[in-house]
């Protein structure tokens, strides 16, 4: 077994296995663990997938899986079903991460409404993502990168438990957050911009704890294709970050 090739390990497997598909009509998959690990390798490398190694099987094998489960929500449904395993924390972060577009993930219809957009940094996506105590990713979502992290907080939260306290940097010291955490008895552990003229008192020891969801990023782009974005199409590159999300974290 070749060193540069990606396996899921035996804990990772056994964690996955159970909440895979089951009892669809037709003939039977080729093996999971080999094809996942196949799709990972991909995702990992960032090699295209016609390039996937042999010992994976044929490529067409390991894109149609991919292709497939994605197109059914299958691989976010895996990483809500593991996220759910876990207890509720008193803590959460929330933060947000620039993702360069390749160019071949330009020329789709509506590139914005394909979560891509134009800035000075060229076209960029952004992952929201909301982290317990542990730095395990429990809710995430892919916007355009012009869009302000603060917009996303709230709808991220609503599909979590509320916690105690909410850990997050300035980009979300709003108003309208601050009312919407208090409403729900969230206490926010956010420093204020340096605009605010009576700025808010805060933790400033809880707010240390938030560099777990700085990690979380730095372990999810330490995979190619979550780093760079090469999909054109939203829907194929948000299952990339459920399904590592998932191994790297839950696993």
């Amino acid at each position: 077994m070749a060193k540069s090739l990606f396996w899921l390990s035996e804990a990772a497997w056994k964690a996955l296995e159970p909440h895979l598909p089951r009892g669809k009509p037709g003939k039977p998959r080729v093996d999971d663990r080999t094809v996942i690990s196949g799709i990972l390798h991909v995702l990992k490398t960032g090699c295209r997938w016609r390039d996937v190694p042999p010992a994976y099987g044929p490529p067409t094998t390991i894109y149609n899986r991919y292709n497939r489960w994605s197109q059914r929500r299958i691989w976010h449904r895996i990483f809500e079903k593991m996220a759910a395993t876990g207890p509720v924390p008193d803590e959460l972060s929330i933060d947000s991460s620039h993702v360069k577009a390749h160019r071949s993930a330009s020329g789709a219809k509506g590139e914005f409404a394909e979560a891509i957009g134009r800035s000075r940094g060229a076209r960029t996506s952004k992952i929201h993502c909301v982290a317990d105590d542990r730095g395990r990713p429990v809710a995430f979502a892919l916007t355009p990168g012009n869009v302000a992290d603060v917009s996303m907080a709230a709808p991220l939260l609503e599909t979590v438990e509320a916690p105690k306290r909410l850990l997050a940097d300035k980009a979300y010291d709003a108003d309208s957050l601050r009312k919407w955490l208090k409403q729900r008895k969230v206490r926010p552990v956010i420093p204020s911009t340096a605009t605010r003229r009576a700025p808010y008192p805060f933790n400033a020891k809880a707010y240390k704890r938030r560099n777990v969801i700085e990690r979380l990023f730095c372990r999810l782009k330490n995979r190619r294709r979550i780093a760079t974005r090469y999909d054109r199409i939203a829907a194929n590159y948000l299952p990339a970050i459920a399904l590592v999300a998932a191994v790297i974290s839950w696993t």
